[in-house]
């Protein structure tokens, strides 16, 4: 019985200076992350291209036992035919319709905005 107590009173500071180890790593590494990402969105330059809304799409986070959260990704496919996702805030995710038109405008990652042209396909905008 002596013998369990010893084991457990050597092995329980050690699983819990792990878990600590872990998950203070990973704070550590999502924190690093966003601000290498922020550091290289900075650093791009700011774009405006020709685009077309292509699709929408919302992904929600948490919920359950705490609040929910909702990130809006918008897919932009540019006149080279290349295809973007950008995340975007609630209030532009809203005014944007796929098949809209125009200008966006963006610096790396980061969405900044979109204007419509009011055309409806490739040919008609100048």
């Amino acid at each position: 019985m002596f013998m369990f107590e010893d084991f457990m009173f050597q092995t329980i500071p050690i699983i819990v200076g792990i878990i600590f180890i872990i998950v203070i790593g990973g704070i550590l590494f999502t924190a690093i992350r966003g601000i290498s990402r922020w550091s290289k969105n900075n650093n791009s330059p700011e774009l405006t291209v020709r685009a077309k809304v292509v699709a929408k799409r919302a992904a929600v986070r948490g919920g359950g036992e705490t609040r929910a959260y909702n990130d809006y990704f918008v897919t932009f496919e540019v006149d080279s035919g290349d295809r973007i996702e950008l995340e975007v805030k609630d209030i532009d995710y809203g005014m944007l319709v796929e098949g809209d038109v125009g200008e966006l405008s963006f610096q790396g990652s980061r969405y900044l905005a979109f204007s419509r042209t009011g055309k409806k396909n490739w040919n008609e905008i100048v």
